[in-house]
């Protein structure tokens, strides 16, 4: 099923709004080259979603020790993709507990994103249902499409594919 506002010209896919949620990791950086290809051959708006996730503590509530670095460092990164002629925008979201996917889902949903592009931190199906994957969540509840950009590519055989085997 594709999405409502998807629409095509020339027989590819065109997006209005692409959003890009990021963690400030690396893997979120591979995930950014992505959005950003598809949002330059769309001629789409990219709207950058960072999830602040806020944990209790003795304290209150508690941020990552290099919150203010990330955002920071996002900020910077919204006023670059602008530079290079993007129409980008920055929502900075406050949730209290591990699971950001809901957040970036309503985020995507008031911007009316055609797609959400999101990186994985490369946990095994096992290890993702365990430390709770945000983009495994994101896949059930967001309302457009989701694209998972893998951690890092692996070598074939290390993904059960017999590289001797290939193309025979």
């Amino acid at each position: 099923m594709v999405h409502d506002s998807i629409g095509s010209t020339g027989g590819f896919t065109v997006f209005n709004t692409i959003v890009w949620a990021s963690d400030g990791s690396a893997n979120a950086e591979r995930a950014l080259s992505v959005a950003k290809a598809l949002a330059r051959e769309s001629r789409a708006s990219l709207v950058t979603v960072h999830v602040v996730q806020r944990f209790a503590s003795q304290r209150g509530l508690a941020v990552h020790a290099d919150e203010e670095i990330v955002e920071a460092r996002l900020k910077a990164v919204v006023d670059g993709l602008s530079a290079e002629g993007f129409d980008a925008t920055l929502k900075i979201v406050n949730h209290i507990g591990p699971q950001a996917a809901h957040e970036i889902a309503d985020v995507a949903d008031e911007v009316g994103a055609d797609l959400i592009v999101v990186g994985t931190r490369g946990y095994g199906p096992i290890a993702g249902l365990v430390l709770g994957s945000v983009t495994l969540r994101l896949l059930h509840v967001a309302a457009c499409p989701v694209l998972a950009v893998p951690a890092v590519a692996r070598p074939a055989d290390e993904r059960g594919v017999d590289a001797a085997r290939v193309g025979n």
